[in-house]
């Protein structure tokens, strides 16, 4: 790690600068992962979370469902704006952590779909942290179209700007964890938690019906991990990543985005993006290690929900709030419960609460969503 590495730091100047943009329209400065929802991207997509609904994935399965064909499970849309993951303008040279989104869907995202969408900044909200002292969240706002002028989704979603010197240096959030010894696992351990991929249901074209589902209702508990740099990349080959590029497309990226440019150990000019798979670098903008992505653990929550309520269930929307990071080593286990049922004009809602903590009980993320499902009366 390099000690002696000064970052940039948040001026009143630039701050006032990007200000200026909010309301304004996001212009579309990369290109998105994925335009179209084709059979190979959803399952890519799916794959990368760990998640294998035969509804995505399986085209046999498919088109025997409710469906008649492949649908997108409803992160997919991730993959199609960059906005929406995490790419924030303006402050250049200043970390950038996605934290939070809220998500509304109006219509199943079908294969071969074709999605565009628009983003514009929301707003900017100065906190005080305690991993990085000053921090500014930068909030975006993005519609989801199909080919035929639909509105399919919209989200707002959230990144914190801090000074990775202060983070590094100052913040208090991890100076426990980063003292602690290198977690470790014996086999029992993981036995004991892969259990809970052992039992993993997918409802599927089993109708979970609203008038089965009761307010206080708990759902399966679902394992993610242990968190790995190889999972982390899983989820970038399905996701595109923000930053991602090889040889020229990384050179024109880093002149046209001077502040992407940060020196590696050989000297090299590459991505912040590597705080997902290199220590160093990230002990070095003051996280506790290379961990997971944003997106990819609101995706995590979203799969809970989508293996719970079957084919005839609809998200209606989901919203998550990451509280820290999770490391490699971490095992992550989410739980939910039913908070809410009711009926609204013939239709039958069901609101459920989520929170995932880690393999020593710290919070991870809150989350939760609301469902529609099916009728039996109907």
């Amino acid at each position: 790690m390099n000690d002696t590495r000064a970052f940039p730091k948040i001026t009143e100047a630039a701050l006032d600068e990007l200000r200026e943009r909010i309301g304004k329209p996001v212009g579309q400065t990369l290109e998105p992962w994925c335009h179209e929802a084709t059979r190979d991207n959803i399952r890519h997509y799916a794959h990368g979370i760990g998640d294998d609904n035969p509804l995505w994935c399986v085209p046999e399965y498919a088109e025997r469902s409710v469906h008649g064909g492949i649908i997108a499970l409803p992160s997919f849309l991730f993959a199609t704006n960059r906005v929406i993951s995490g790419y924030v303008g303006g402050l250049p040279g200043i970390h950038a952590m996605w934290s939070g989104a809220t998500w509304r869907w109006h219509k199943l995202i079908r294969r071969n779909d074709q999605i565009s969408s628009e983003a514009r900044l929301k707003d900017l909200i100065e906190h005080q942290t305690r991993f990085a002292g000053r921090a500014i969240q930068q909030i975006y706002h993005v519609d989801f179209y199909n080919q035929a002028g639909d509105h399919v989704a919209e989200a707002d979603s959230w990144c914190f700007r801090t000074e990775r010197d202060h983070a590094r240096e100052q913040g208090t959030k991890y100076r426990e964890l980063k003292a602690r010894p290198r977690r470790t696992y014996e086999p029992d351990e993981l036995a004991r938690a892969f259990e809970l991929y052992a039992e993993e249901q997918v409802r599927g074209s089993t109708p979970r019906w609203f008038e089965d589902v009761a307010e206080g209702d708990t759902l399966q508990a679902m394992l993610k991990g242990p968190m790995t740099v190889t999972g982390f990349i899983a989820y970038a080959q399905g996701w595109g990543g923000l930053y991602i590029r090889a040889n020229k497309l990384a050179w024109k990226m880093m002149q046209q985005h001077p502040g992407l440019a940060i020196p590696n150990r050989l000297g090299v000019p590459d991505c912040p993006e590597r705080v997902h798979w290199e220590q160093d670098f990230a002990l070095e903008v003051g996280a506790p290690g290379a961990y997971d992505y944003g997106p990819e653990r609101c995706s995590w929550l979203i799969h809970q929900l989508t293996n719970w309520m079957g084919d005839r269930g609809f998200l209606v929307s989901a919203h998550c709030r990451i509280r820290r990071h999770n490391p490699e080593g971490d095992l992550l286990f989410i739980q939910a419960r039913v908070t809410r049922c009711w009926k609204e004009e013939g239709r039958g809602f069901v609101e459920i609460e989520q929170e995932a903590r880690n393999q020593d009980g710290e919070l991870s993320v809150l989350g939760g969503g609301v469902v529609e499902l099916p009728l039996r009366e109907r």
